[in-house]
């Protein structure tokens, strides 16, 4: 039988009230009762009935998390690795996280809406912001929490975690440029996302500094899948002058640039150099191993989780916009080692 408020009062000799106002924190308890009564409820193992506390507290003790993805279902490990980082951490705070897919779009609104209207959670975590994005607008037009994986250039302020990107992507574009290539092709995501556009000024801004000029020819737009890696791959390595690198803004896309190239007969690592971005589980264990840039997504997940409870606990946050350097990971497909 689950202990109860009454089986507390009898074992310290306290009323019911005087316990259930010590276990709830109200200061009109003394400090040494209040002790004796939490002491006494941990030993005997009593959990304080949930769905009381959230119709007390008007909370839901619940975080929202919309993937935004294409498609019945996500294939992404990078959302995979996201999502595990976030779920452990809302569970070390004891909090439920509720998960929905939606398309980019009017669906992906009416998700939000849902969510905040009908006070589904406490709050949201944003990720893959975007150009004025409209999921960042409507949240604080409603002044509900968030924290966003991402900046945006919104002329507002709001709480975030971003990666270094453009810093990221100039690093991997000059060890390219170090081992003598000079034609790099660049396959970037769709240029709303804003993660997107700092790594494409990277590449440019590693190109400029070393003199080289920007080829628009060797530029495509991906839609961070392998498929369209592998597309834009082969249309990259088709080219009467192709590329002597091929850099893909995410791993995904990194790996089908590495299968196009093997179907059209040439050694990755010898006849061409590929590069990724971001550091999935699976980078590691392509054939050749991928050089990428890694960003540490399962900690992300979980720093991101850990700004929006302090967000909801304190109403504020003692370090609301945190950028991350990522690191370069130098592997076999660039030829270099």
């Amino acid at each position: 039988m689950p202990v109860t408020l009454k089986d507390i009062a009898e074992r310290v000799g306290y009323s019911i009230t005087t316990v259930s106002r010590a276990l709830a924190g109200y200061d009109d308890v003394a400090e040494s009762t209040r002790q004796l009564i939490l002491r006494t409820a941990q030993e005997m193992g009593y959990r304080p009935d949930a769905t009381a506390r959230r119709l007390r507290t008007r909370r839901t003790d619940t975080i929202g998390f919309v993937i935004p993805t294409h498609g019945p279902r996500f294939s992404d490990p990078f959302f995979s690795e996201l999502l595990a980082g976030i779920g452990n951490e809302a569970a070390r705070w004891e909090l439920d996280l509720l998960v929905s897919t939606r398309a980019p779009g009017e669906e992906e609104i009416k998700a939000y809406e849902r969510m905040v209207t009908e006070r589904r959670v406490d709050g949201l975590l944003v990720v893959r912001t975007r150009r004025q994005d409209p999921r960042i607008a409507y949240l604080l037009e409603k002044g509900f929490p968030f924290v966003a994986f991402g900046r945006s250039d919104l002329e507002v302020d709001f709480p975030y975690l971003d990666v270094d990107g453009r810093q990221g992507m100039r690093e991997l574009t000059e060890h390219l440029i170090s081992l003598g290539h000079r034609r790099i092709g660049y396959i970037s995501a769709p240029l709303d996302l804003m993660f997107a556009s700092h790594r494409l000024e990277g590449y440019k801004d590693a190109l400029e500094a070393h003199g080289i000029v920007l080829d628009e020819r060797l530029v495509l737009i991906g839609q961070l899948t392998e498929q369209s890696g592998y597309e834009a791959g082969r249309v990259l390595l088709g080219r009467r002058e192709p590329p002597t690198a091929v850099i893909a803004c995410n791993d995904l896309m990194a790996l089908g640039v590495i299968s196009a190239a093997q179907s059209l007969g040439l050694q990755v690592g010898r006849d061409v150099a590929v590069a990724g971005f971001d550091d999935i589980p699976l980078a590691a264990h392509a054939q050749p191993p991928l050089t990428t840039v890694r960003q540490p997504i399962y900690e992300i997940g979980r720093r991101i989780c850990r700004m929006l409870v302090e967000l909801l606990r304190e109403g504020s946050l003692r370090e609301p916009h945190v950028i991350l350097r990522p690191r370069l990971v130098v592997r076999e497909s660039c030829g270099s080692i």
